[in-house]
């Protein structure tokens, strides 16, 4: 048995390792490390709680928002107000803007450069994908850029800027809508939509949301001149959606009140249970105790403590590791293709890659029912007392997967503040009972050492971590 280590990774947001043990070319083990301490938990303790607004989207500019909303709605439950109905529309479409926004950067700049280095140079396709995808040189950058660029506009009608926007708020949005620029999110919603369907899909995207198994997906796909199609030829060529198979149980919060909260495990879906979430800190440098719901947790560190090798917690359902994302999301909401892709072959590299791609086509469409429904010269905002005494959670869904935020308050002041991500729920490390985090388990068995093709990297940029979230 020998270890190699494989890391920093490129083209990932902080530093991730992972160490790999390998027998005969093959992982039989793999550790992940998040080897980057941030301490955004003790920094918010006896702050006061706004404060947090302004500081937890600090954690990452890549997903800001989606901290900022898991933020409010922290507060929100200790404030116990709820949103105006305008509110909850302009934070559904922050958030999806966001969302978006990183599913397009994922694949485009994140995913697909694997595809054209040289180990692949024999293969058919890669010529091909090679001159559209490579790192810098692609032609798809200066489609993608100006399209992305576009998109995001809408932060500046929505929430005034982008990352680190103060619009988000426990009773909404500050950021009134008027009836011109309704008008003006429309159409860049419009314009997006007709990248998505020349260059992304190649297709209309109630054409892609229809596709009910992967054998009408790969049928639809074949011979289609578009992005997906030809990410879809490379990764059955390669076998990956076959590998990178985790535990197959899924957990998601619930999105946009379109995809429900829910777990799925042994073909079964369930009821997400908030109480049912704790997290284990046997292999972090942090110090030692039984596994804690977040409303109890602590951060503290033990930098020297014997058996750790990461700064990620483990957090666990019910006691098991759980996959969230996008595919977590499809499959609890019971998207008929993603169940069949996961029944078939697991959750696999393809499946999730698909499933981030199929929420594109399905969250556009609602975005723009979304914006019709916004009712300009009404409240975007409702107004409350915070309490000198309470506690509140915010459970929301980020592009990677669930993110929850959990906070009381005495005195006026944060007492504790404890956040679990959605790479710290993939990228966790074993916990005191030894079961290893999602990708620890999606890695063995697969090739690696001297020689092997990047199938690691394939299977870890299809959990596209975000370490600088998992190490807050």
């Amino acid at each position: 048995m020998t270890r190699i280590v494989v890391g920093p990774f490129n083209r990932v947001e902080g530093d991730l390792e992972v160490s790999l043990d390998l027998a005969a070319g093959r992982v039989q083990a793999a550790y992940v490390n998040s080897p980057l301490f941030r301490g955004f938990e003790q920094i918010m303790i006896g702050r006061a709680p706004l404060d947090a607004l302004a500081i937890v989207p600090r954690i990452c500019g890549i997903c800001s928002v989606a901290q900022s909303a898991a933020a409010a709605s922290a507060l929100a439950d200790a404030m116990g107000l709820a949103p105006t109905p305008n509110g909850l529309l302009a934070r559904q479409l922050i958030q999806a803007t966001e969302n978006l926004a990183d599913h397009l950067t994922h694949f485009y700049l994140f995913f697909m450069p694997d595809f054209a280095r040289p180990a692949y140079a024999e293969r058919p396709w890669h010529a091909a994908v090679a001159r559209r995808f490579a790192a810098l040189q692609g032609e798809a950058a200066a489609d993608v850029l100006p399209a992305r660029a576009g998109f995001l506009k809408l932060m500046g009608f929505l929430a005034g800027r982008w990352p680190h926007t103060l619009a988000i708020q426990p009773g909404g949005s500050t950021r009134a809508i008027t009836p011109g620029e309704r008008i003006r999110l429309l159409a860049q919603l419009r314009e997006f939509r007709g990248f998505l369907e020349k260059r992304l899909f190649g297709d209309a995207l109630a054409a892609v949301t229809r596709l009910a198994s992967k054998d009408e997906l790969l049928a639809w796909a074949a011979g289609r001149p578009a992005d997906f199609p030809a990410f879809l030829a490379a990764a059955t060529d390669l076998g990956l959606d076959k590998l990178g198979r985790a535990g197959d149980a899924f957990l998601s919060y619930g999105a946009y009140g379109l995809f429900p909260a829910g777990t799925w495990q042994a073909g079964a879906a369930g009821v997400f249970d908030p109480i049912a979430v704790d997290e284990d800190t046997t292999r972090a440098w942090l110090s030692n105790g039984r596994p804690r719901h977040p409303t109890q947790g602590e951060t503290i560190v033990d930098a020297d403590k014997d058996g750790a090798y990461t700064w990620c917690k483990a957090p666990r359902y019910a006691g098991q590791p759980f996959e969230v994302g996008a595919m977590a999301r499809q499959v609890i909401a019971g998207h008929p293709l993603l169940l069949d892709m996961v029944r078939r072959d697991g959750g696999s590299v393809m499946a999730r890659v698909v499933a981030r791609l199929l929420e594109l086509a399905l969250v556009l469409p609602a975005m723009e029912s979304w914006v019709h429904a916004l009712q300009p010269g009404e409240a975007f905002c409702a107004h409350g007392a915070m309490p000198d005494e309470a506690s509140g959670t915010g459970l929301v869904e980020a592009a990677r997967g669930s993110l929850g935020h959990w906070l009381s308050i005495k005195r006026g002041r944060i007492e504790r503040y404890q956040i679990i991500a959605p790479t710290t729920w993939n990228f966790s490390p074993r916990d005191g009972s030894e079961q290893p985090g999602p990708l620890e388990q999606a890695l063995v068995g697969l090739p690696a050492g001297d020689g092997a093709p990047p199938t690691v990297q394939h299977v870890v940029r299809s959990f596209d971590p975000c370490m600088v979230c998992t190490v807050h």
